[in-house]
């Protein structure tokens, strides 16, 4: 029997009762189980008949599980102690959850912020082997690590090919030149089965079961919990959480996860990626928003705020109008949540498994890059931080404080505030505490995504949603650059223009973009953090 549960009060409950006779009637459940691409209408028909592989994946990647163990055997054996990761998106995020949870080590490169790659290539390079995963390929990003550590591993002596391992669809130009280049292992993941929806393929299996997570486990109860997704049953929880989702009036569609002791790590950063990518579009959506326990937005009722709240089998818990607990082991948990992101599409009446405006910042990345155009000037300069706006609503603030209230005063009554910092998301971990005092100073829900990241997740919803955001971006300068082999661009080039690309294309969209620009990292994110405090202290209190 699963493990899955859910609780919802008087909020979700309403949406809950509002949707879910009709999602059975309509045999929602059991019409994904069967792969139905109608269920999302005409116009997503064609994309949705070849995304819904993952309802059947417990099963199909069962063939995986003996290879990755035979692998896993054989680098062991060579004194490979240590297994990175180069992925982005659905790619990076599910490994981590999985890994994370299960307390086994696993190097995730989904950063091209010269300090975080070159920490990673100088840790135990000896030991390392690493996993290379893209759908196609063609991600800039992951290119651009497979390069360096190739290099990195020949520098040092290391036959390169022995220790890259790939992950990829079946035909890619990835596929084709990664058999010819002669790598370790080439794994074929699920080619009907989107990036974010990925996470029981190859892309989440191979560098889980290669660090040493119990991937047939993990598949075994994904698969038990598919016996009660299918059921087109009014206790369904893909039926039940989809409509708590999607299903409030007026749409609560700034939903706060917090884990209250689920034993599941790091589970809110890929449920985060699934959901906005998922439903960001056509001016609608869900924004999640990762908080801890006690952040501010969890006392809110706002009447767009939905509180999720992961727990654990046995939680004793109470609930306010406007919050659900979840409860489920991680298997169940990832595919549970795959079925009520498909489920809150349905509702809200769009395609959740197209991402139409994730492409336009990447675009815009890769013309800077071509153009090389200078610097533009900053707006003032306010001890290490470089600040630069948009007159129109900066006016005319000259200190960094001003600035943020200037920003802040963007917000409109439903709106959301984002930061999105451009820089080694392992060593300045500690940044994200400027996302609590934000949102209490605000009064306003604050997501806070580390870039280029993000741009695989939340940066499909601050497009395609509700234009209803502010931002705010941090770039910082790094000690040294570091050159990526047989390109014409550096690693601090290449996060100078995904920043530049993606805070041109939102104000081309008209929303507010603050960019602060730190030349000294230590320096300016202490005068950052102090700054926040101040103004948390000075504003709406």
């Amino acid at each position: 029997m699963s493990s899955l549960s859910i609780m919802a009060a008087s909020a979700a409950r309403y949406g809950i009762d509002r949707h879910i006779d009709a999602l059975v009637e309509d045999k929602v459940a059991s019409r994904i189980t069967d792969q139905d691409p109608s269920l999302w209408g005409p116009d997503a028909g064609a994309e949705a008949s070849k995304r819904l592989g993952w309802v059947e994946l417990a099963a199909t990647s069962r063939p995986l599980v003996p290879r990755i163990v035979q692998l896993r055997g054989e680098l062991q054996a060579e004194g490979v102690t240590r297994i990175a990761l180069a992925g982005m998106g659905g790619s990076s995020l599910a490994p981590e959850v999985i890994t994370r949870t299960a307390g086994v080590e696993l190097t995730v490169l989904d950063s091209t912020d010269p300090e975080q790659v070159r920490n990673a290539l100088e840790h135990r390079l000896a030991e390392t082997a690493i996993v290379v995963s893209s759908k196609s390929g063609s991600t800039l990003e992951t290119d651009s690590l497979r390069r360096t550590f190739e290099q990195a591993f020949n520098d040092a002596g290391i036959d390169a090919a022995r220790r890259i391992v790939v992950v990829t669809d079946p035909g890619s130009p990835m596929d084709e030149e990664s058999r010819k280049a002669g790598y370790r292992e080439v794994f074929n993941a699920d080619p009907d089965v989107g990036g974010r929806y990925s996470a029981l393929t190859a892309f989440g299996l191979v560098p889980s079961g290669l660090a040493g997570v119990d991937i047939e486990a993990l598949l075994d109860d994904a698969e038990e919990a598919s016996e009660v997704l299918r059921d087109d049953d009014r206790d369904n929880i893909g039926l039940v959480l989809g409509s708590a989702l999607a299903g409030t009036s007026p749409l609560r569609n700034k939903v706060v996860i917090v884990d209250e002791g689920s034993s599941i790590v790091g589970f809110a950063d890929w449920a985060e990626q699934l959901i906005a990518e998922s439903t960001g579009k056509l001016g609608t959506g869900l924004l999640p928003v990762v908080a801890e326990p006690d952040s501010p937005e969890t006392s809110w009722n706002a009447p767009d705020v939905l509180v999720v709240r992961l727990v654990g089998p046995d939680a004793d818990i109470e609930l306010a109008d406007n919050q659900i607990a979840v409860a489920g082991s991680l298997g169940s948990q990832l595919l549970a949540w795959e079925y009520a992101t498909a489920v809150a599409g349905r509702l809200l009446e769009i395609n959740p498994f197209d991402q139409p405006d994730v492409e336009a910042a990447k675009e815009a990345a890769r013309g800077l890059l071509e153009a090389r155009p200078g610097q533009t000037g900053a707006s003032f300069v306010d001890g290490a931080v470089e600040v630069r706006g948009d007159e129109a609503w900066l006016g005319n603030s000259d200190s960094l404080d001003a600035a943020l209230r200037a920003l802040i005063e963007q917000l409109p009554s439903d709106g959301y505030l984002s930061i999105q910092a451009y820089f080694d998301r392992i060593t300045w971990s500690g940044l994200d505490e400027i996302r609590d005092p934000l949102a209490r100073t605000s009064g306003r829900p604050v997501t806070f995504g580390w870039g280029p990241r993000f741009l695989h997740s939340t940066g499909q919803f601050h497009k395609g949603g509700p234009a209803v955001g502010v931002f705010l971006q941090i770039t910082a300068d790094a000690d040294a650059d570091l050159p990526i082999p047989a390109r014409p661009f550096t690693f601090g080039e290449l996060i100078s223009a995904q920043a530049a690309g993606d805070a041109k294309v939102l104000a081309e969209h008209g929303r507010p973009v603050l960019r602060l620009h730190l030349t000294d990292r230590q320096a300016g994110v202490s005068q950052l953090k102090d700054m926040v405090s101040f103004l948390n202290h000075g504003i709406g209190q």
